[in-house]
């Protein structure tokens, strides 16, 4: 689980720096990754 989170952390920060720089479709990619941790992280709570 503190993989995940800190897998998800990296997404996040990565996420926001693209935005900054105007990378857009690394931004986009960078969500999608989030988006699977936080998916991930979702499922292992539930079990």
């Amino acid at each position: 689980m503190r993989d995940l989170t800190n897998k998800y952390e990296n997404a996040k920060y990565n996420s926001m720096e693209f935005m900054k720089n105007g990378q857009i479709s690394a931004y986009f990619d960078a969500l999608l990754e989030m988006n699977k941790y936080k998916r991930l992280m979702i499922a292992i709570v539930a079990n």
